[in-house]
C-alpha cells in the first residue's frame, strides 16, 4: 500500500499498539531428516543443533530429529556426523503456526584424513563451482531492505551485480547483458523470473517468483556446471520447500504491490502440495506516481512433491503469469512534459507465459539418476497507434510472437571411491512464431517492417565433469566437459564448434583461508527473435547470415577467508572474454550495445562478428546470523567493453564501473528487526541523440522518440547512482497463527537519479509542434533534463496460519 502524507499519523498509533502486543506462547519447533546426499538414505545418530543456545537433539534410525519448546525467533541450525561434511542452515524462522521443516543433505567426507583438518565452511561451496558460488536463504529474501520480497532485488546486493532503477528489475552481473542469465527451479529450467519479460532479454518491473516456496537460491557468476548450459553470465538455482506433513496451512500477504495467498499441507500419504495465486495492485501504485504506464500482473504457482518409496522421489512444477499493461492517457492532456513524451512512444502490451514441469530421482547405492521433462511457453503481444489513437491509417506497431520449448534431460550422479561422477544428456524441441508490423525510421525515411516467420529447432548436448579430492581434502579439482548443438544451420549443427571445458580447484591454505580458482567456456544461443527474424521477402536472413553461438570465456580466481563466526572475507578477479555475438547491420552495433526495455530486442539482422570483454574484481564481507547481527558489504571493480563497428573498444550498456552494496540488519528482542542498505553505481554509459534524424518530421511522426547517433556510441555517461533503503519488521505469534506487520521505504532520503536526457519537439500553447524555421521537413526540439527519485513507502503484512 502506497504510504502517502496523510499516513504519517497512523504509523506512530501503528507502532504503539505493536510494542504492546506479545507473543501467545514460547512452542516453536524444529524438525526434519537427515540423508546421505548421494544415496538419500537417512543417517542415524547425526548431532543436530542450535547454535548459541542449549538446545539439541539426535536423529533416530529413520534419520529423523525434532527440537521442541523453542522461544519464537530466527536461528541456526547445524548438522554433524563423523565421516559427513557439518553443514549449517542459517536464519531459520521459528513460529508458532506450524514446525519449522529443515532437511540436511550431508555430503561424505575422504576416508583418508591425515594432514590438515579442512573446517567445513558454513557457506556453500562445491567441488564443482568453488568461486563465484553465492547461496541466499528465504530470511535474506524476506527481510531485505527495499527489496519488497523480491528475488531479482535482493540478488542486486551480490558482489558484481549492478543496481538498476526502482522500475526495472534487469540482473546485470559483471558487466554481462540481462539475457545472459539462466534460471532453474528445483532443477527445471524457465526462461524468465520477472513479470512482462523483454522478450530476446528479461527484466521487468516486478519478480515473478513467490518468495513463500523458495527455501534457498544458488546464485553462479561463473564456474557454472557442466549440466547447466546457454549461461554466460549467470546460473540461478531456486531450491523450493516441501509443504508440510502436519496439516493444511497458508500464507496471506497483502503487500506494496500485490495480494497474495499460499496453500500448503499433504495431498496423501507420501506426498506434500505447494500453491499459489497473485494478483497485483501495482496500477494504482504507478498512477499515484504518475507513471505513464499502468501494469497489472497475475501469477500462480504450483509444486507437488511424491515421496514414491526410499528410492524414488517425483516432483511436479507448475508457473504461469498473466501480464497487462494499458497506458494512461489521462496524461495526455495534463501530464509533464516528460510524461506526454513517454506516452508518444510507449505501446501496451499483453504477455502470458507458463512453465510445467516434472523430475524423477532414482536414488542407487552409490548415487542418484534424475529425468527432467519440461514445456514453457512466451505469448508476447504489443500494440502502437500514432498519438495513441486507435485507427488503421494511425497504425505504428501490431506484434504477436510465440516461444514454445520441450525440454527433456537425463543425467546420473556417481561416487567411485573418492571420484564423483556426473554426465548426461539433453534434448529440445523448440518452436518460434512471429508476426510483425512496425514502421520504423532510417536515415533514408520510413520503413515498413512486415513479415511472419515460423520455425521449428531441434537441439541437444551432452555433458560430463569429473571431480576428486586430493591431498586430505586440501586440494580439490573438477574437470567439466559439454557441447551443444542443433539444427538452425550447418555451423551450429557440429557438436564439435561448441565444445565447452571448464576446470575448477580449491586449495585449502590453512584450515579457514582457500584458494579457489575457475576457466572454462561457455556458449548461448542467440535469443529466438534474432534466429526467427525475417525481412519483408520472407527470408530467413539470420539463417543466411551463418549465425553462431555466442562464447564467452572466463577466468576466475581469488582468495576466501571463514571464520568460525559465521563471517566470511573474499576477493576474487574474473575476466570474460566475448566472441560471435550478435551485430546488429541495421544499427550497426553489438546487441550487448542495445540496452534492454520493455517490450522486443534482438528482431533484427545480425552478423555473428561482435566482439566484447568484461574484466573487474569483487570484494565481499559477509555476515550470517550471529549475536542477532547479519549483513553482507560488496564492492565491485568492473570494465565491460564491446567494439563498434569501425573496431574500436567502447564501454558496453552495462560498464558500471563501481559498484557498492552495503546491507546491515539486526533483530532485537520482543520479535523487532531492523534492516538498512545503501547501494551505489557510477552512472551507466549513454549514446547522445542524432538530432537531424530524430527532427525529421516522418521520423518524429513515427518514433515519437530521439533517435541515437550510433556513431558516438556511448560517449556519454550518466552521474553516479545511489540510495538508502529501510525495512522495519514485527512479528507476532499467536497460538496457530503468526502475523508480520513489516514497513519498506526505498530511497528515503529521495535521491534524484539522472537518466539520459529527453530530445522532444517543442509545441506552442495550444499543444501544437512547431516547424524549424530553417527547415521545413524537421521540427523544432529540445533536450529535458530526466530526473527520476522519490521515496516509496509501504506498509505490508504476513498472515501464517
Amino acid at each position: 500500500m502506497n504510504i502517502t502524507m496523510k499516513t504519517k499519523y497512523i504509523m506512530p498509533i501503528l507502532f504503539q499498539l505493536l510494542l504492546h502486543l506479545s507473543t501467545y506462547s514460547q512452542n516453536g519447533i524444529i524438525k526434519g531428516t537427515v540423508f546421505n546426499a548421494l544415496n538419500n538414505e537417512p543417517i542415524a545418530f547425526v548431532s543436530v543443533a542450535v547454535q548459541g543456545t542449549t538446545f539439541a537433539s539426535l536423529t533416530d534410525e529413520k534419520g529423523n530429529y525434532e527440537i521442541k519448546n523453542l522461544p519464537i525467533g530466527e536461528y541456526n541450525l547445524t548438522a554433524s556426523y563423523v565421516g559427513f561434511e557439518t553443514m549449517t542452515t542459517f536464519e531459520i524462522q521459528v513460529m508458532n503456526s506450524k514446525p519449522a521443516t529443515v532437511d540436511f543433505l550431508l555430503k561424505e567426507k575422504s576416508s583418508n584424513l591425515k594432514q590438515l583438518e579442512v573446517k567445513a565452511s558454513p557457506f556453500s561451496k562445491n567441488i564443482e563451482s568453488p568461486v563465484s558460488l553465492r547461496t541466499i536463504g528465504v530470511a535474506e529474501i524476506d527481510k531485505n531492505p527495499g527489496g519488497n520480497r523480491d528475488i531479482s532485488k535482493v540478488i542486486q546486493s551480490l558482489p558484481g551485480v549492478a543496481p538498476t532503477s526502482n522500475y526495472r528489475n534487469d540482473i546485470i552481473i559483471r558487466g554481462g547483458s540481462p539475457n545472459e542469465n539462466r534460471f532453474n527451479l528445483d532443477g527445471i529450467e524457465i526462461p524468465n523470473i520477472n513479470h512482462f519479460a523483454t522478450q530476446g532479454s528479461s527484466g521487468g518491473p516486478v519478480g515473478m517468483i513467490n518468495v513463500d516456496f523458495i527455501r534457498e537460491v544458488d546464485f553462479y557468476s561463473s564456474a557454472f556446471p557442466a549440466d547447466r548450459n546457454n549461461a554466460l553470465s549467470s546460473v540461478m538455482e531456486f531450491h523450493f520447500k516441501e509443504g508440510r506433513t502436519d496439516r493444511i496451512g497458508g500464507n496471506f500477504t497483502l503487500g506494496a504491490s500485490d495480494i497474495a495467498l499460499t496453500m500448503e499441507g499433504p495431498a496423501n500419504k507420501n506426498a506434500t502440495f505447494l500453491a499459489s495465486a497473485r494478483r497485483s495492485y501495482l496500477q494504482f501504485l504507478f498512477k499515484a506516481l504518475g507513471l505513464p504506464f499502468l501494469p497489472t500482473y497475475n501469477d500462480f504457482q504450483v509444486k507437488y512433491h511424491w515421496n514414491i518409496n526410499a528410492k524414488n522421489e517425483l516432483t511436479f512444477i507448475g508457473l504461469g503469469a498473466i501480464d497487462n499493461s494499458t497506458l494512461n492517457t489521462k496524461l495526455q492532456e495534463n501530464g509533464t512534459q516528460q510524461q506526454k513524451y513517454i506516452l508518444g512512444y510507449l505501446p501496451t502490451y499483453n504477455q502470458w507465459n507458463y512453465v510445467n514441469g516434472l523430475k524423477l530421482v532414482h536414488f542407487n547405492k552409490n548415487g542418484y539418476l534424475t529425468m527432467v521433462a519440461s514445456r514453457n511457453m512466451l505469448n508476447n503481444e504489443s500494440h502502437k497507434y500514432q498519438d495513441n489513437v486507435e485507427t488503421p491509417a494511425n497504425k505504428i506497431l501490431e506484434y504477436k510472437s510465440q516461444e514454445i520449448e520441450n525440454k527433456f534431460r537425463v543425467e546420473e550422479t556417481l561416487k567411485m571411491n573418492e571420484f564423483r561422477l556426473n554426465y548426461g544428456a539433453n534434448y529440445e524441441y523448440a518452436e518460434y512464431n512471429n508476426n510483425t508490423f512496425n514502421k520504423i525510421s532510417s536515415p533514408y525515411g520510413i520503413d515498413t517492417l512486415k513479415f511472419s516467420s515460423q520455425f521449428h529447432m531441434n537441439k541437444w548436448g551432452m555433458f560430463a565433469q569429473l571431480s576428486k579430492p586430493f591431498l586430505a581434502e586440501r586440494l580439490n579439482l573438477s574437470i567439466g566437459l559439454r557441447t551443444d548443438a542443433n539444427d538452425y544451420d550447418k555451423s551450429m549443427r557440429n557438436p564439435i564448434n561448441q565444445l565447452s571445458p571448464r576446470i575448477s580447484l580449491s586449495y585449502s591454505i590453512t584450515s579457514e583461508l582457500s584458494f579457489n580458482a575457475n576457466t572454462g567456456i561457455y556458449y548461448q544461443l542467440p535469443p529466438y527473435t534474432v534466429l526467427g527474424y525475417r525481412d519483408n521477402s520472407g527470408a530467413l536472413i539470420n539463417n543466411q547470415n551463418g549465425v553462431k553461438y555466442i562464447k564467452a570465456v572466463h577466468y576466475v580466481a581469488g582468495f576466501e577467508y571463514v571464520t568460525s563466526k559465521n563471517l566470511k572475507l573474499s576477493a576474487e578477479g574474473f575476466l570474460k572474454r566475448y566472441n560471435h555475438y550478435p551485430f546488429l547491420l541495421r544499427d550497426s552495433i553489438s546487441l550487448a550495445n542495445l540496452g534492454s526495455d520493455f517490450g522486443v530486442i534482438g528482431n533484427d539482422a545480425i552478423v555473428s562478428t561482435s566482439i566484447g570483454r568484461s574484466y573487474g574484481i569483487e570484494l565481499l564481507a559477509q555476515q550470517k546470523l550471529y549475536k542477532g547481527f547479519y549483513g553482507i558489504a560488496t564492492y565491485t571493480f568492473v570494465r565491460s567493453e564491446f567494439q563498434d563497428k569501425h573496431n574500436n573498444w567502447v564501454p558496453s550498456s552495462w560498464d558500471n564501473v563501481h559498484i557498492i552494496n552495503l546491507t546491515l540488519g539486526k533483530t532485537f528482542r520482543k520479535n523487532w528487526d531492523v534492516g538498512i542498505k545503501w547501494k551505489f553505481s557510477l552512472g551507466n554509459p549513454y549514446t547522445p541523440y542524432n538530432v537531424a534524424l530524430s527532427s525529421n518530421m516522418n521520423n518524429w511522426n513515427i518514433t515519437h522518440q530521439g533517435i541515437p547517433d550510433y556513431n558516438n556510441l556511448n560517449s556519454k555517461r550518466l552521474p553516479s547512482y545511489h540510495e538508502l533503503d529501510l525495512r522495519i519488521d514485527k512479528k507476532i505469534s499467536l497460538k496457530k497463527m503468526d502475523l508480520n506487520f513489516y514497513i519498506d521505504a526505498q530511497n528515503i532520503y529521495m535521491f534524484k537519479m539522472t537518466m539520459p536526457p529527453i530530445l522532444d519537439v517543442v509545441r506552442d500553447n495550444n499543444n501544437n509542434i512547431l516547424t524549424d524555421p530553417n527547415d521545413p521537413t524537421k521540427y523544432q526540439t529540445i533536450l529535458l533534463e530526466n530526473k527520476s527519485g522519490t521515496i516509496v513507502p509501504t506498509i505490508g503484512i504476513e498472515i501464517a496460519f
